[in-house]
């Protein structure tokens, strides 16, 4: 054992609980991607009921859940500060998931999700949503960001279909 302080990532609600306690919830997958201004939160949970979000201003996001009667839950200490809850995070539940759009304090682009670069198998990379630096003004980033989020996985380009090229006039070539 190292003299390492203690990761930031808890199993359960900030309060201590027995270890028994803290065992005994899961973690569902968490999807993150960002803008300059917002983090995207993309919790996926089919069926969940009591859910319980808090973000704090230090950017500490808590979550729990109860989903086919197993409690889900995790705190993330996240890179930097966010504006405090209820002023600009909004939430959508739906079916399968659980949708926030948490506004950073600062704007700017984050390195990574969390503050601690450890790695926790349960948090990806939301390519759905992904946007780079130089791609963000020509997105045409709105409020609008539950717009369809995460229903399928349909392009909506021409209604779903891809571009093929005609077979026969390149074969006659």
């Amino acid at each position: 054992m190292t003299g390492r302080a203690a990761a930031p990532f808890v199993l359960s609600s900030p309060s201590p609980l027995p270890a028994t306690s803290a065992s005994s919830s899961r973690q569902p997958e968490v999807l993150w991607a960002q803008r300059s201004e917002k983090i995207y939160l993309t919790i996926s949970l089919p069926d969940a009921k009591d859910v319980e979000l808090k973000t704090e201003p230090k950017g500490l996001f808590t979550f729990s859940a109860v989903a086919h009667g197993e409690p889900f839950s995790f705190t993330l200490e996240l890179f930097d500060s966010v504006l405090p809850e209820g002023s600009k995070t909004k939430t959508k539940m739906g079916l399968r998931n659980i949708i926030c759009s948490i506004q950073k304090e600062k704007k700017g682009w984050w390195k990574r999700l969390l503050k601690s670069e450890e790695k926790h198998p349960y948090i990806k990379v939301d390519w759905n949503k992904w946007c780079d630096e130089d791609e963000e003004s020509a997105s045409g980033d709105s409020d609008d960001d539950f717009d369809g989020a995460n229903e399928g996985d349909e392009s909506d380009d021409d209604d779903g279909m891809l571009y093929l090229p005609d077979l026969e006039k390149l074969r006659g070539k």
